[in-house]
């Protein structure tokens, strides 16, 4: 059984697709998620501020869901330009310190909007 899980704290799908889907009761699948806040508005222009908002946009939809940031398992990063990643991972870090989940990180040509990144991630709630 699934069931669709949209937040209104999060910007609206800007494609044919949910924020995320929720699997047996148990596993959160979250689409990616860009550095839109709430009201579509771009969350700066730079990578620090827009990984910010990627994993802000994350954690409202597993909130609304009923988890928590930590519950996440498994994301996948997208970078725009690689030489962003080691500023990615410093804001990435000081949301995931406690409980990092398993992760991959890819250098893509192009993003949605332009934007320098995008995080797809997957919760298991308890």
């Amino acid at each position: 059984m699934k069931k669709i899980v949209n937040s209104k704290n999060a910007p609206e799908p800007i494609g044919p697709y949910s924020h995320s889907v929720l699997a047996e009761g148990k596993l959160l699948f979250i689409s990616g998620q860009i550095p839109l806040d709430a009201a579509g508005n771009l969350a700066g222009d730079d990578i620090i501020a827009q990984t910010h908002q990627c994993i802000k946009n994350i954690k409202v939809i597993v909130e609304e869901a009923g988890g928590k940031l930590s519950d996440v398992v498994k994301t996948t990063v997208l970078l725009n330009d690689m030489a962003n990643f080691a500023k990615m991972n410093e804001v990435y870090d000081s949301y995931f310190n406690a409980s990092k989940p398993a992760r991959a990180a890819f250098g893509v040509v192009a993003l949605p909007k332009n934007v320098l990144v995008e995080i797809e991630a997957v919760a298991c709630l308890d």
